[in-house]
């Protein structure tokens, strides 16, 4: 949900640590504290209070499911949670971390001790208990004992889960070819082996993350989040994450990678990439290891996919070594140099669909990306304006621009995207922490795009995404369809790197890492802020996440809701009645079988996550039976019975000829496409402004 933001200076202090020379940690504390508290748009005291709320927060990080720590380490430990302000300020030595790591190594062992002793005997599935699985409305357990009993509950659940699923796969294959059945007893073991070597695999990726270097990036983490949700801190491996994920671009081998059973498999290859111009790389190797050049290589057993990437992934000509088990069982090392991947499938794309009242034009947005480092990269203003003009050629009626499930980027594509669909004027205003104001605008007299216009937002379409739906309505330039209101968040960040602002390049400690801070809050052009409240839809369409808490009035740190006066601006001049489209839209809801059926069951699906877990076998399987139930009727009514009819423009048809891979995706893309329902009604509603052009506004 990333926004750039203008250009700042910074001065920092010269500052005076607690060790000479100060460790990397100290260095990389004292500069983020600085920065929070000079900088930060809506900084907390570096006090007591939020060392304690830091304190609490950092402890339920490493251990979210609060069955590793016990009370008495918590009580242990307590003697720092008035001092982490200390340490952020640079006037104590770095002394948590390393305390917390050492006690959760040891507990760690312990745990998973426990959970073999528990799951070498059989369950009783016929007990009536339950067990709470909202790690948030439980504390750490008491004692050693009450830590048993929590850490059995939930073993008993995932092996409820298994037995249960292993009952219903027996009585499916009941008189088919080769069956054998099974009892009751050995199911129930085959379940507990089951869980065992889930545990097992989890604990080992716990023991590789249980590293001084790990748990303090966490920490640092916890502090910039104490501040606001979307101030963050990224290590140097992880700041390169973010910025191929924002450009869409990355230096790689050309390999998707997928966990089966703990191993890291080859699963596709990218037509012309590193690994599939070798020769020697195939789909469904194993990785065993990675080296970097002459380096040691490093064993991925227990990695986690995403880790695994981040270190075969690196910087452009650099060599990489993978240590391959093939599928004969024969090991090889095969080395590679990392070449670009364009990850293009991220960009946007369009196609056309054919309705009633004519040919809509489709665009797919899935993020505001920008390759900031290359002036030659993807930007999606660019890219979406090269869509607009192809479906222009291609005489379409209207187009729909798709936002569902984008969560931001960058804050000067957005502005840029506005000003396609409208003449000249103010786009979004920004305010930073001393209250001065500033007005972002479309300088371009010219408008691309002048025909009728929806877009389609939901619950994660944040940031960036609200910006443009706020401009969109705001303009009264088009409809926002979706669900009741956006994300809500209403806030711009910059990545800082720490080295280079504070003139600490020091070879001795390596890189510092970049803090992606909070500098300012966005507000529409009416003067209201999306911060909280996000942008309520013009028509809204029922879905399942509704009730759900994951928009940002759901975080406890998210900054509050305000407003400001608002900028000068002339709405559309070719405006919608939006109240005639929406009466339209919800007599066809409301006697819509699927939007009917998906408002009937949401709330009751939402509440299932919120309640006791049961461990009974019979109480079990009477509730799965409801939820498997109440899910097969969403599913049979989310989907079109007779899919529209969309066509693709064989200039997109011929950039994925030569890789079949791309090419079996694309079409999977747009066959999603064919029977989605909210497309379908928003094809419906764009067929009612075509009807409707030239009405006068009202709202």
């Amino acid at each position: 949900m990333f926004v750039s933001a203008i250009g700042i200076a910074i001065a920092f202090k010269t500052f005076a640590f607690k060790s000479d020379p100060p460790t990397k940690y100290e260095r990389i504390l004292k500069n983020v504290g600085e920065m929070l508290s000079e900088i930060h748009y809506s900084p907390k005291d570096i006090d007591d209070v939020f060392s304690k709320e830091v304190f609490k927060k950092f402890l339920g990080d490493v251990d979210v499911e609060k069955k590793i720590f016990l009370q008495s380490d918590i009580q242990e430990l307590s003697k720092y949670q008035n001092q982490l302000d200390d340490e952020i300020l640079g006037l104590a030595p770095v002394q948590f971390v390393p305390a917390v790591v050492e006690i959760y190594t040891k507990r760690l062992q312990e745990t998973q001790n426990i959970t073999h002793e528990i799951l070498a005997q059989p369950f009783d599935f016929n007990k009536q208990e339950t067990v709470n699985l909202d790690y948030e409305k439980i504390e750490f357990p008491l004692n050693a004992s009450a830590q048993r009993e929590e850490i059995r509950k939930k073993l008993k659940y995932l092996t409820l889960e298994k037995y249960a699923d292993l009952i219903d796969q027996q009585v499916s294959s009941k008189g088919k070819p080769g069956f054998q059945a099974k009892t009751n007893e050995q199911l129930e073991k085959e379940a507990r082996e089951k869980t065992l070597k889930i545990s097992d695999r989890f604990y080992d990726h716990l023991r590789i993350k249980a590293t001084n270097d790990d748990f303090f990036n966490v920490f640092v983490e916890t502090i910039v989040q104490c501040m606001d949700p979307h101030t963050d801190y990224f290590p140097p491996v992880e700041k390169r994450s973010f910025d191929e994920d924002m450009s869409g671009r990355f230096y790689g081998i050309g390999a998707a990678l997928r966990d089966e059973e703990g191993a890291i498999k080859i699963v596709t290859l990218i037509t012309g990439s590193p690994a599939w111009k070798s020769g020697q790389v195939t789909v469904g190797d194993i990785i065993l290891k990675v080296g970097q050049g002459s380096q040691e290589p490093v064993d991925l057993t227990s990695y986690m996919v995403e880790d695994a990437v981040k270190i075969i992934r690196g910087t452009k000509g650099s060599e990489v070594k993978l240590t391959l088990k093939k599928a004969d069982g024969s090991v090889k090392v095969v080395t590679l140099v990392r070449d670009e991947i364009i990850q293009d499938e991220k960009f946007a794309k369009s196609v056309i669909i054919q309705s009633d009242k004519g040919k809509i034009g489709y665009i797919f947005l899935p993020e505001f990306y920008a390759d900031f480092d290359n002036p030659k990269g993807n930007r999606c203003s660019v890219d979406v304006a090269r869509e607009i003009i192809k479906l222009k050629e291609a005489k379409v009626d209207g187009i729909v621009l798709d936002l569902r499930n984008n969560g931001g980027g960058s804050l000067y594509d957005v502005v840029q995207m506005v000003g396609l669909f409208i003449d000249q004027g103010p786009v979004v205003q920004v305010r930073d922490r001393d209250g001065k104001p500033q007005v972002l605008n479309d300088r371009d007299k010219s408008v691309l795009y002048d025909g009728p216009l929806a877009v389609m937002v939901n619950e994660f379409s944040a940031s960036a995404s609200e910006i443009f739906a706020a401009a969109i309505q705001d303009y009264h330039r088009g409809v926002i369809i979706g669900s009741t209101t956006t994300y809500g968040k209403g806030t711009v960040q910059r990545n800082i790197p720490l080295d280079k602002n504070v003139g600490m390049n020091d070879p001795t400690v390596g890189q510092l890492g970049t803090v992606k801070l909070t500098l300012q809050k966005f507000y529409r052009i009416n003067g209201g802020s999306t911060q909280l409240r996000g942008v309520a839809s013009d028509i809204v369409l029922p879905d399942l996440y509704e009730h759900y808490k994951i928009r940002e009035k759901d975080q406890v740190d998210a900054l509050a809701w305000d407003e400001m006066p608002k900028a000068d601006y002339s709405t559309w001049k070719y405006a919608y009645d939006v109240n005639n489209i929406r009466s339209s839209s919800t007599l066809r809801t409301n006697t819509n079988s699927a939007f009917t059926t998906i408002s009937a069951n949401a709330a009751w699906l939402d509440k299932q996550n919120d309640k006791m877990f049961p461990l009974n076998l019979q109480v079990y399987q009477n509730e799965q039976k409801m939820i498997r139930a109440t899910v097969k009727q969403i599913d049979s009514v989310t989907k079109l019975k007779v899919p529209m009819n969309i066509y693709t423009m064989p200039v997109d048809l011929a950039k994925y000829e030569g890789d079949k891979d791309k090419s079996d995706r694309y079409k999977q893309w747009v066959d999603s496409r064919k029977t989605d329902i909210y497309l379908n009604e928003t094809i419906n509603v764009m067929d009612d402004m075509i009807s409707l052009k030239g009405v006068v506004y009202k709202n």
